[in-house]
């Protein structure tokens, strides 16, 4: 992670020592430039008063040595006046040696008299100041030679100087000025040191203050950087995971098992793939409400997890649905044992708003990565495949993928497909059978039955493809088409003049248990303008045993709007005695299965008389369906069946057929 004190302490450091060395380095030329030229100045100055005092004298020395080798130099009496009034005048001042040359170089005077003769005409000093210029340098020197003796350890500037007798007439000789400014040098330093040590103050101070501010602004872009670390990871979690019961979602479903199916075909091992699907889950959540659901489907995820091995992962898809990734298994039958395990986790009770409810869960298994022609896709459609299998089978077990069950579930596809291509073409019609009085073999009502008129295969009858529209969601349009279809019939009938007639519609448990069925009702008698006692609905047992209490409070509802109730096919599901006395209910019809085989079967005989005494003491009239023969009728006059209908009266025929055939014939219709 990038810290930003760390590159600025590197940065500013860096910065403050180089500032300190360029701050030397200028100080120190500054410093010397300025010394150079006020001690040039001074030179110039002094030499020109020394040369005037003493020029007019020795101007004829200097210019006779220009034919002089450096023995006859040394040897002549002018220097040593020169060298007494030279060390005369410069006495007191921090001037340590004079030199004079002639115009050859050569070296005339001295105030360290064994140079008196060398040849210093290849000195570039001397060549400048020969040339009229003036020309000073500074040189530390570990020992001189001086006036006063020898010194150590100075600083010396050494200025070359033309003289002149008159100020622009030509150089007639070089003076050469050594002067002592080590004080000055050490006055210059120690200034240097005290700047130094003030900058360097000032910036260390300005740096501890920004290193604060910088410090502050690290922990906050520190905490920043954490905080949008931590929101990449809520949201990229909240992305692969469902927010309900914290499991990997299908994004990440859909990552896993492509990396695990090539896993498996990499390392030779054997993975399963299992579809989990919670039974009658939408029962729960309708009857006791969302947050019930919400925790029923909390606990399941946590007790599938708690079935697993460390290396397998479970997922929640959708709404009920679970998947479960297993993987380097030794052999098929270990997916069979987490399944058991997983059914059996299920089976302990858990308490949803005060009831205690089972969970049952149906699980679909497929083994990959089996053929390497199999892909993913393929092994995810084998377990839902499975899964269906396990819930037709009976719920609440687990099934291996055969190659059965793929045939099926193509079919199932397809049958979805055409069923939502019927809704929208209008393939669905209804049919409507006949219900007669047994007493006086009069017209009492008709039951609307569902037909399929499909393009290809003809007329479908409803038990090849109600199942589908319970599993597509489907039944819920179409049941209320059938619902708006029959009772808009039965106004035109009566709109045409006819008797009105009982006009009775079959309701799937998928309807009653959804939380808008009264609603649907009461818009389909507004719509359709049906007086509600003429419209009766059929409900099966099965909608009853799950909670028998609401379903009460629905059919109370219904039975408020006005319309009528009976539970249809009576005596081949299972109904609770101690509650069919508190069901809001108007008929029994009896089971057709029940009235096949009356005059042969004794128990079936039995059974329907039981039906007709339970239907008279609860004061409930008796329907019998699936009337084919004389005797039956016979029989059923003699248990006190109120109505009937079957093909021994006439089978379901469409609304034009009825209404010229019957509606015309039964004129008169009593007790409606």
């Amino acid at each position: 992670m990038f810290k930003l004190s760390r590159y600025y302490s590197m940065a500013s450091l860096g910065g403050i020592a180089i500032i300190i060395v360029a701050l030397s380095i200028f100080f120190r030329q500054l410093a010397l430039e300025t010394l150079m030229e006020h001690q040039t100045h001074s030179n110039v100055d002094l030499t020109r008063s020394f040369a005037n005092s003493i020029w007019t004298d020795f101007d004829s020395f200097v210019q006779r040595s220009m034919s002089w080798n450096a023995e006859q130099v040394k040897q002549q009496p002018e220097i040593e006046k020169l060298l007494a009034i030279t060390k005369a005048q410069m006495k007191g001042m921090n001037v340590v040696k004079v030199k004079i040359y002639n115009l050859n170089g050569l070296t005339v005077f001295s105030t360290e008299t064994r140079q008196i003769g060398k040849d210093k005409s290849k000195n570039k000093g001397f060549m400048q100041a020969k040339a009229g210029k003036v020309v000073s340098e500074i040189t530390f020197r570990n020992e001189f030679y001086a006036f006063e003796g020898v010194i150590a350890d100075r600083n010396l500037v050494a200025s070359y100087i033309p003289i002149r007798e008159k100020n622009n007439g030509p150089v007639k000789a070089v003076f050469e000025v050594y002067t002592d400014v080590t004080p000055l040098v050490n006055n210059m330093e120690d200034t240097q040191n005290k700047i130094i040590i003030g900058v360097v103050s000032a910036l260390t101070i300005l740096y501890l203050f920004l290193f604060l501010i910088i410090k502050r602004a690290d922990t906050i872009l520190t905490r920043h950087e954490k905080e949008r670390k931590e929101n990449e990871e809520k949201i990229r979690h909240q992305a692969y995971h469902d927010m309900l019961t914290g499991l990997p979602n299908r994004d990440n479903f859909n990552e896993r098992i492509e990396e695990a199916v090539k896993r498996a075909r990499r390392h030779k091992k054997t993975g399963a793939l299992m579809f989990l699907d919670l039974d009658r889950f939408k029962l729960i959540n309708d009857s006791l409400g969302h947050d019930a659901g919400d925790q029923l489907l909390r606990v399941t995820a946590k007790r599938i997890q708690s079935c697993l091995r460390e290396m397998d992962m479970a997922f929640r898809l959708s709404g009920d649905e679970f998947v479960v990734i297993l993987e380097d298994m030794d052999k098929a039958e270990n997916a069979a044992v987490i399944a058991r395990r997983i059914l059996e986790k299920m089976h302990v009770p858990v308490s949803l708003n005060g009831y205690e409810v089972i969970i049952n869960i149906s699980i679909g298994i497929t083994c990959f990565p089996g053929d390497d022609d199999v892909d993913v896709d393929s092994i995810v459609k084998q377990a839902d495949a499975a899964m269906y299998s396990a819930k037709e089978t009976g719920h609440n077990q687990y099934e291996f993928f055969t190659q059965e069950m793929n045939t099926l579930a193509f079919e199932r596809l397809s049958m979805e497909t055409d069923l939502q291509r019927a809704l929208n073409n209008n393939e669905f019609i209804l049919h409507y059978q006949p219900k007669f009085y047994t007493d006086s073999d009069e017209l009492s009502g008709v039951e609307a039955l569902l037909r399929w008129q499909h393009p290809e295969e003809g007329m479908v009858m409803p038990n090849n493809f109600i199942p589908s529209l319970e599993d597509t969601g489907l039944i819920y349009e179409v049941g209320e088409w059938v619902m708006l279809t029959a009772c808009q019939q039965a106004q035109k009938w009566i709109n045409a003049g006819h008797q009105p007639v009982h006009m009775s519609v079959n309701i799937s448990a998928k309807q009653f248990r959804s939380h808008n069925l009264v609603r649907v009702v009461r818009d389909v008698l507004e719509k359709s303008g049906l007086d509600p006692r003429y419209l009766e609905l059929e409900l099966t047992e099965t909608m009853f045993v799950e909670n028998t209490e609401h379903a009460i409070e629905v059919m109370q509802q219904l039975k408020d709007l006005g319309v009528g109730l009976s539970i249809d096919d009576f005596g081949s599901g299972y109904s609770s005695l101690n509650y069919l006395k508190q069901f809001p209910v108007d008929y029994l019809k009896i089971d057709r299965s029940f009235i096949k085989d009356l005059a042969t079967n004794e128990k079936d005989a039995s059974i329907t008389s039981a039906i007709a005494a339970l239907a008279h003491n609860l004061n409930l009239r008796i329907v019998a369906e699936g009337v084919e023969d004389e005797k039956q009728v016979e029989f059923l006059k003699e248990q006190g069946c109120h109505e009937m209908q079957g093909f021994l009266f006439s089978r379901p025929i469409s609304a034009e057929k009825f209404e010229k055939t019957l509606l015309k014939k039964y004129r008169s219709i009593g007790n409606v």
